[in-house]
């Protein structure tokens, strides 16, 4: 039998989770019922890896939990029971059992604090049936992995149907509230085994302590057990009660949206202090500044949340840096990293369409926004890091030796894959609009503008090949160029606002791009012909990052490329119909392949494009949800 692996999710709005696959078998290490964000959207400790779960009738002992050991041993294997999985309106399994007997289980997280609800129910009612359930937890950061030692508390602190547990110093506690009986029986589970993690060639194994085991009379109704960090609404009361409050508030904010993506869209965006951010992906991502602007357009500005890409952009600006945004915020401790060339432009670019909807700002919001991008351009244009300057010809050079500020920013062993150096073709692209966003607020800047545009044509033409070079005076060498065909150069012809090729060397660019770069998983990174080019994303973490930009292909490069197809083909209804055809729905096609009701953060370059990398990733989501309203069409569920 295979297993179906595919993932759900459920967060929290503060950056936590609960995650796994339909299965049940935890394949990552990320893999957990409660996992809090203890400086939100930051900080997230694992408290709640899984249970341990069994039912009992009259025709025996039926296990509904799968866990995996080491040596590849699966025991239980409850997966073998599921009759059927749905993430609608959030996880729930159908259990049939050897005996007719079929039970339910649910899994959901609602906005608000760090808290997870599991409820069993009874379907056929034909016989008595206890659950037997023991919660397995650790107290760990989400990207470690825990084992069996002398420090662990197993000792519980009861108060009604509620219990509390303290894993470690420091570590948040872990409320349960239940309306079982609790039994105090603690034990550890050793070797358990993550089979994605052995596949990226990391640490695989862990062992997990359980307190003690929750037993439930289902004959006399549903099977309540809720956790959550520090305890956060898990008094003691009505557990039923208490969860079913939660579930039809939920219910109702989830049916309000128009499609499981749009739903999807709504998990990336989480609190940071007492502003918003927006979480580049589940499970291993923090909030990413050029993750967050290309997404903010689709995930807010597309679907009409305006008060949400404000409180973004609001809380981004405070970041500012000699004219720099961080390209990500850190997990714990570390100071933001300023190291990207392109976030603070797509910052521009994001802020120039809140502006145009003035109604959402007051006036100090908008003036303080006005003032960042301006400070931006202006930062940009006289200097900042790592050589980024406006050269002579009025476009952007950045980059030296060793370094790696592009979205092209793969690493290892110490050397960039693609460093890039001197003039990219996106960074210009991104330039030029941005310039153009200024200069519709500051004049001064339209000589700039009019300088860039007229310099970009003839300084990245390539005659030859008939599209654009990749990067020009390459390492700051005046004249020396990257040939390379990769996806960058659709932001120069119609992926952004402002194109800066004409209308006949635009279309030749989108005509090649589409020919040898469009998968049905979005643009590939290099071009198969390239003798560099590679079609797998796998191996370990060397092998995975030489490929992460080179041949790799990427589900947001969707969202600029159908914007620049469209244009170039007249910007018609026909032509919409035919790009909702041919791109956007193979592309929807791949929704839920990894994780459920989301888009990957990347694909194999090679057929089938196989779902790789992160299963939960915001501008993947972003770039489906804004060629849907650009097309005027609407995805399919």
């Amino acid at each position: 039998m295979t297993l179906d692996t595919r993932e759900w999710l459920e967060t929290d709005g503060l950056g936590g989770y609960a995650m796994g696959t339909v299965c049940g078998v935890r394949t990552r290490r990320y893999h957990a019922l409660l996992v809090a964000a203890a400086r939100p959207p930051a900080s997230r400790m694992v408290l709640v890896n899984g249970l341990e779960v069994f039912a009992e009738t009259s025709g025996g002992r039926h296990a509904l939990s799968s866990q995996r050991y080491q040596g590849g041993v699966l025991h239980p294997n409850g997966g073998m029971q599921v009759s059927s999985f749905s993430c609608q309106p959030w996880p729930t399994w159908q259990y049939v059992l050897a005996d007719g007997t079929r039970i339910a289980q649910e899994v959901f997280v609602a906005p608000g604090p760090p808290r997870v609800f599991v409820r069993w129910r009874l379907v056929t009612r034909s016989q008595p049936s206890r659950l037997w359930v023991r919660p397995l937890i650790s107290g760990r950061d989400h990207h470690a992995l825990h084992h069996e030692n002398p420090a662990f508390g197993f000792d519980g602190q009861h108060s009604g149907g509620s219990i509390r547990w303290s894993p470690y110093p420091g570590v948040p506690s872990i409320g349960a509230l239940s309306n079982g009986e609790y039994h105090h029986e603690p034990d550890w589970y050793r070797a358990f085994l993550y089979t994605d993690e052995v596949a990226r060639g990391l640490d695989a194994t862990e062992d997990l302590a359980s307190p003690g085991s929750f037993t439930f009379d289902l004959s006399r109704g549903d099977a309540i057990l809720a956790f959550a960090a520090n305890g956060a609404g898990m008094e003691a009361g009505d557990a039923v009660g208490i969860v079913q409050r939660v579930a039809d508030a939920e219910f109702g904010r989830r049916a309000r949206h128009r499609s499981l993506l749009h739903r999807a869209a709504d998990s990336y965006l989480v609190a940071r202090g007492e502003g918003r951010t927006v979480i580049a992906g589940y499970p291993w991502f923090t909030d990413w500044g050029r993750d967050t602007f290309i997404a903010l357009p689709g995930l807010c500005l597309a679907r009409g949340h305006f008060e949400s890409a404000r409180d973004v952009a609001l809380t981004w600006a405070a970041a500012l840096s000699d004219g720099m945004l961080p390209n990500r915020f850190p997990e714990s401790g570390e100071a933001p990293e300023y190291n990207a060339v392109d976030s603070a432009l797509w910052f521009v670019l994001a802020v120039g369409a809140l502006l145009r909807q003035p109604e959402v700002l007051s006036p100090p919001e908008a003036g303080l926004l006005r003032s960042a991008i301006i400070a931006v351009v202006e930062q940009y244009a006289a200097g900042t890091r790592y050589g980024i300057r406006c050269d002579t010809d009025g476009l952007l050079a950045c980059g030296g030796p060793g370094t790696q500020l592009t979205w092209m920013d793969a690493v290892v062993e110490g050397r960039p894959v693609t460093p890039r150096g001197g003039k990219p073709v996106e960074v210009q692209a991104l330039w030029v609009n941005a310039l153009a966003v200024v200069a519709a607020h500051e004049p001064r800047w339209e000589q700039v503008l009019a300088r860039a545009r007229g310099s970009f044509p003839e300084r990245f033409w390539n005659p030859a090949a008939s599209c654009l070079h990749d990067v020009v005076d390459c390492d700051h060498h005046p004249g020396a160029v990257d040939a390379s065909f990769r996806p960058n150069q659709i932001l120069a012809v119609g992926g952004l606002p402002v194109s800066l090729v004409g209308a006949s060397h635009a279309r030749r660019v989108v005509d090649a791009v589409e020919e040898r770069l469009w998968t049905p998983m979005g643009l590939r990174t290099l071009d198969r012909d390239d003798p560099r080019y590679q079609g797998r994303y796998e191996g370990d973490t060397a092998r995975r990052d030489a490929a992460y930009h080179q041949g790799t292909a990427w589900p947001w490069l969707a969202g600029p490329f159908v914007k620049a197809w469209v244009r170039v083909h007249g910007g018609t209804a026909e032509a919409k119909r035919e790009a909702q055809r041919r791109f956007l729905e193979p592309l929807l096609a791949h929704t839920g392949d990894l994780g459920m009701g989301h888009l990957p953060e990347i694909a194999d370059g090679d057929p089938p494009q196989s779902a790789r990398g992160c299963p939960f990733q915001a501008w993947s989501v972003a770039a489906a949800l804004q060629i849907e309203s650009e097309l005027a069409c609407t995805p399919a569920e």
